[in-house]
């Protein structure tokens, strides 16, 4: 959506104008574009269009193509008109393709196997084949076809005498379901080649193409195909950006996506309705298009308008980062506690979304006829959210309660604890599987765990033979700006955490971006309330990278500790370890 259209949403009084007959059996005539400054005469010449009746199997009359030119010349403006398969004019708008264009969600059927259903005559001064943006704007709707009538400017008298016309050539174009190329243009042609063109045949053989195209791009129905978008704004260095990015395409396959290309935009910040430039919305739309995507990942959180705004534009199911996550843990969850924790979180998350969710809500009005007993759906929605929200809390508040009196059981117990926390997929499962001999799952994944497992671990010790029994409880990976929501609805789990003796700070060092996830991690622990005790840092995977990976790890911690949980590479020397971390944190 070009930001005319939004505009015309927001100001129809300036620029959309509609008419309904005197009968009142016809629909509303509105006229979309930028109508300033035109005489009541010329707009009721526009609304005239909708009159009109084409056959439903060509193009475009001769006798409506001239009528088309004769306003156009007479506003001195290119005008738009849509037409749907019956022949019936359903949408007239003054300016270019883009200035009128139909939004994504509004036209009658829209996806990357079917064409719209609805072709577009338009008009232009230029005698040039009608421009990329003008094709773009074409593909967004996915039209039928779409004619352009180059114009001569004033009317002319045809060789030899008789009627005066406007039209100097005409184009007819339509999409190709080709990955290489979107649509075919004509050449020029005369007025009448257009109209003998058998545009039922044309558009039914299109659209036959694109359904055998599309079926061959789909994967397993059961999995999403995603499109990932990413903004690269002045405050991100290149390394980070590209690694956040790979770790966005990693979230979408842990929540069982499939991701069929990946877009970004440089910016200095993000644009506050569309996160993006107009320009590149209309990339990202295309580009969905062409690789049958069916729902759009952004790297980013979005606003509620933001989010409203591109999925007007783009016509597709629009997902920030936050959302992803949140579907991530709503799989991972299997125990009570963990699908009440998730299910808090989504509330909270989507409890400033509700307004705006679709005409299918009505809104709190104001004015004469607008009031009346009882509420809306929308605020009954709310309301009824909110109730949940409040009741989940309270659950989350006795979770925090029967944790609290299982750990202070431990500590009767006289059992020193260790809470494993990392950044998500550092391997941290996989460690307390091999040191305590137990099945936590654990998989190469994102947030493969989700709900917190204690398992206990005995260490002698070597020199003098003693034997420590502990427990080590695994933790909920973190990761990079971690949502809110989720730290609030997840504050009973990581109590786990604030509650320890001591921690065990899992890195996985062949990572690219280890040291950022470090960073990360220690953000988190930082912000939350209570300060945990003493940690270690263990550096995972050590088997998997290379020797100045390892130098430049251990010149920056060199108190750390180098493993690898599945080859059981320095197990003992962290048995050791954990043994002196408990006896300092046990005695501070």
């Amino acid at each position: 959506m070009s930001w005319l259209s939004l505009t015309l949403s927001l100001r129809p009084h300036y620029y959309g104008i509609s008419h309904r007959s005197q009968e009142g059996t016809s629909p509303i005539e509105t006229v979309y574009g930028n109508l300033k400054g035109l005489k009541p005469s010329q707009l009721k010449q526009l609304q005239r269009l909708y009159h009109q009746r084409l056959p439903g199997d060509c193009v475009v009359t001769p006798e409506f193509a001239q009528r088309l030119a004769a306003v156009s010349t007479d506003l001195d403006s290119p005008l738009c008109a849509y037409i749907n398969r019956r022949g019936q004019v359903i949408r007239v708008g003054v300016g270019t393709l883009r200035q009128t264009q139909i939004p994504p969600s509004e036209l009658p059927r829209y996806g990357a196997e079917r064409l719209s259903g609805i072709r577009c005559v338009t008009t232009q001064f230029e005698l040039d084949p009608p421009s990329e943006a003008i094709l773009t704007t074409m593909a967004l709707q996915r039209l039928d076809v779409l004619a352009v009538l180059a114009l001569t400017g004033t009317g002319f008298t045809r060789r030899g005498g008789g009627a005066t016309g406007y039209i100097q050539n005409a184009y007819l174009a339509h999409l190709v379901p080709h990955p290489e190329q979107r649509w075919l243009v004509s050449d020029p042609m005369d007025l009448e080649d257009l109209a003998q063109q058998d545009f039922l045949a044309l558009a039914e053989g299109l659209e036959a193409e694109f359904s055998r195209a599309f079926t061959a791009l789909q994967v397993e129905d059961e999995r999403d195909r995603v499109l990932v978008v990413g903004l690269f704004t002045q405050d991100q260095s290149d390394d980070h950006f590209h690694t956040r990015l790979e770790e966005l395409e990693r979230l979408v396959d842990s929540a069982g996506g499939e991701v069929m290309d990946t877009l970004y935009q440089k910016r200095p910040r993000p644009h506050p309705q569309t996160v993006l430039g107009a320009g590149k919305v209309q990339e990202v739309a295309l580009a969905a298009q062409t690789v049958g995507a069916n729902l759009i990942v952004f790297d980013r959180d979005l606003s509620p308008m933001q989010v409203r705004n591109l999925e007007d534009m783009v016509g597709l199911r629009v997902v920030d980062r936050t959302e992803l996550i949140l579907d991530i843990f709503a799989q991972r969850a299997k125990t009570g506690a963990g699908k009440l924790q998730v299910e808090l979180a989504q509330l909270e998350y989507q409890m400033p979304r509700l307004k705006g969710r679709g005409q299918a809500m009505s809104r709190l009005g104001g004015g004469i006829g607008t009031r009346g007993p009882g509420e809306t759906k929308l605020e009954t929605e709310r309301r009824a959210i909110q109730r949940r929200i409040n009741k989940l809390q309270q659950e989350v508040n006795q979770l925090q309660a029967h944790r609290a009196r299982l750990r202070h059981r431990r500590q009767d117990d006289n059992l020193p604890s260790i809470a494993v926390v990392g950044y998500t997929n550092a391997g941290k499962s996989t460690l307390v599987n091999t040191l305590t001999n137990s099945e936590v799952y654990a998989a190469d994944q994102l947030f493969a765990t989700l709900d917190p497992t204690t398992r206990r671990l005995a260490i002698t010790d070597p020199e003098t033979n003693e034997t420590t029994q502990l427990v080590v409880t695994d933790t909920v990976g973190f990761i990079e700006e971690l949502p809110a929501s989720l730290m609030d609805a997840f504050r009973a789990t990581l109590e786990e955490v604030t509650e320890a003796d001591a921690l065990l700070h899992v890195v996985d060092v062949s990572h690219p971006a280890w040291q950022d996830q470090i960073h990360w991690v220690m953000r988190i622990l930082k912000d939350m309330p209570i300060v945990p005790g003493p940690m270690l840092l263990v550096f995972n995977k050590a088997d998997r990278v290379s020797s100045e990976t390892l130098a430049i790890a251990q010149e920056e911690y060199p108190n750390a500790l180098f493993i690898s949980a599945t080859e059981r590479m320095g197990l003992e020397t962290l048995r050791s370890r954990l043994l002196q971390l408990i006896d300092y944190a046990v005695t501070v």
